[in-house]
């Protein structure tokens, strides 16, 4: 984990924010991208300010990142002047907001981005996910090792056997598809409780374009768990009520 220097209490906005959760993405007032999950927001009912964890209290300093050990980053509120476009490390998207640059102002990244989980098992398991510069296999989203637009490639996520990957960069697009797609909506089942489903479809094509039989159940499992578990790395505890994407596997083997 990266050293992070005492928090600075300046968000910007004149209100104590209180703590949420959101049941829809938000646009985070601090860094400008997307969030899903814990947030912060005005309890003015006539304020809709909302930002990020990490926004809310943004830290003035963050060093010895794992990825970025050369670097002293700092926080800034907006683009340093005469800086150009900026582009996040990790996750290879635009910087509209909230920042930390390095001290030699050749990196840069989202607050959100910098705080991202380095590693994490699975329960009961020694297999582990790991946070990564450089992959071995293909994407498990845009079938490529590398990211085919832009010069920035960010950072991906592997399991410790190297066979799934995903670019942080990339699961975080097919996130925004999958919601505006509807698949991450709140849907009322018949015992009445209340479900939100991944689209395999969307967040793996070249995975689910192989699974022709019932012997793919394990593999297809594996990989279920796999990006579930990413998805909470990234997207935080809003994902921890998704459901473990069964019947979207049952649809698989049913075509």
């Amino acid at each position: 984990m990266p050293t992070l220097s005492k928090p600075n209490h300046f968000h910007g906005h004149r209100h104590k924010l209180v703590p949420a959760k959101s049941e829809a993405p938000f646009s985070c007032d601090g860094c400008k991208e997307l969030g899903f999950g814990p947030f912060y927001r005005c309890p003015n009912t006539n304020c809709d300010y909302i930002v990020h964890t990490e926004c809310h209290i943004p830290l003035p300093t963050i060093s010895s990142h794992q990825f970025f050990k050369r670097c002293n980053f700092k926080f800034h509120k907006e683009s340093p002047t005469g800086s150009g476009t900026r582009i996040c490390d990790v996750c290879a998207s635009d910087i509209h907001g909230f920042s930390y640059q390095c001290s030699r102002g050749d990196l840069d990244l989202h607050p959100h981005c910098a705080n991202l989980p380095r590693a994490f098992s699975l329960p009961d398991s020694d297999t582990k996910i790991y946070l990564c510069e450089k992959i071995k296999s293909r994407c498990l989203k845009c079938n490529s090792k590398k990211r085919s637009c832009g010069k920035v490639q960010g950072l991906s996520y592997v399991s410790s056997d190297g066979k799934l990957c995903y670019h942080v960069a990339c699961l975080t697009e097919a996130h925004v598809e999958n919601w505006r797609n509807g698949h991450l909506k709140l849907d009322a089942t018949a015992n009445g409780k209340s479900t939100r489903s991944l689209e395999l479809r969307n967040l793996a094509p070249n995975q689910v374009a192989r699974t022709q039989n019932s012997k793919a159940m394990k593999r297809i499992k594996w990989l279920m768990t796999f990006l579930k578990l990413v998805v909470h790395a990234i997207f935080g505890d809003y994902f921890s009520l998704l459901s473990t994407l069964g019947s979207t596997v049952d649809k698989l083997f049913q075509n």
